[in-house]
């Protein structure tokens, strides 16, 4: 098992304005997503991080297990409170974020598999798992995981030790966590506030995709669409090009690739 974070540490290079300004530190938790819904039911402050050092019941998308094990990697949830017309932008920011904190930090150049995978070299770094709470037409809040490899072997999870690395596996040293941390809370701050503003987090997103130009099957709500990666779009959505030429958009929330 690794340290615990320095949270002294995180703080002194952080930069944000509200995010991670209020962060919760839990050393063991079900899962991060979980504390975070009862904060966001509770009211509390956009931006607030609920971080853990150990998720007993961590959760990837489509309700997928996350493996957690303790004092080596970050797992945390971000909640925020987007306008409904930002909202969709989260699936593009989170991955984003990650992405650009691990190549600040480590000199590593992740991609992004669509829709929220971190990757490098083909195996999994990070996932992003996105849930939101409407009230009537407006956003409640919205819940933004990030589970990032720091220090972890992954070679003593054989079924994960195919498909995943870490940051430790990828430099063959251990990472500073706290350093890793606050650049992605800096980073996820100003794309956030960027993406109102006009491409430029949209275009440093698709640049890194390594979806595009691939042929995909894709499960969502039930129905299989299969054909080639084409392009996607500022909202986040994925367009494929079906093998008989037509096209269909489809939107980030809850697929699957195969």
């Amino acid at each position: 098992m690794g340290a615990w974070l320095n949270l002294a540490a995180v703080e002194a290079e952080l930069r944000t304005a509200f995010v991670g300004r209020r962060l919760l530190y839990h050393t063991s938790t079900g899962s991060t997503q979980d504390v975070a819904r009862a904060e966001g039911e509770a009211g509390v402050a956009e931006g607030t991080a609920v971080l853990a050092e150990e998720q007993t019941a961590g959760r990837g998308r489509m309700g997928r297990a996350w493996v957690s094990p303790a004092g080596t990697n970050l797992y945390l949830t971000l909640l925020m409170r987007p306008p409904v017309e930002r909202l969709r932008s989260l699936s593009i920011i989170a991955p984003l974020a990650t992405a650009e904190a691990v190549e600040e930090t480590t000199g590593l150049s992740p991609t992004i598999k669509w829709p929220n995978d971190v990757l490098i070299a083909g195996r999994k770094l990070a996932g992003v798992l996105i849930e939101t709470e409407l009230s009537g037409q407006a956003v409640k809040y919205a819940l933004v995981g990030i589970g990032l490899n720091a220090n972890f072997d992954v070679e003593q999870v054989p079924e994960i030790a195919e498909i995943a690395t870490s940051l430790k596996r990828e430099l063959g040293r251990e990472v500073n966590r706290e350093a890793v941390l606050a650049a992605l809370l800096n980073r996820f701050e100003a794309l956030y506030q960027e993406a109102s503003r006009g491409r430029s987090v949209y275009e440093a997103w698709r640049s890194r995709l390594e979806t595009l130009g691939r042929p995909l099957k894709v499960t969502f709500g039930g129905q299989v669409e299969a054909g080639v990666a084409e392009d996607v779009d500022a909202e986040g959505s994925l367009v494929l090009r079906r093998a008989d030429g037509s096209q269909v958009t489809i939107a980030a929330g809850e697929v699957t690739l195969r």
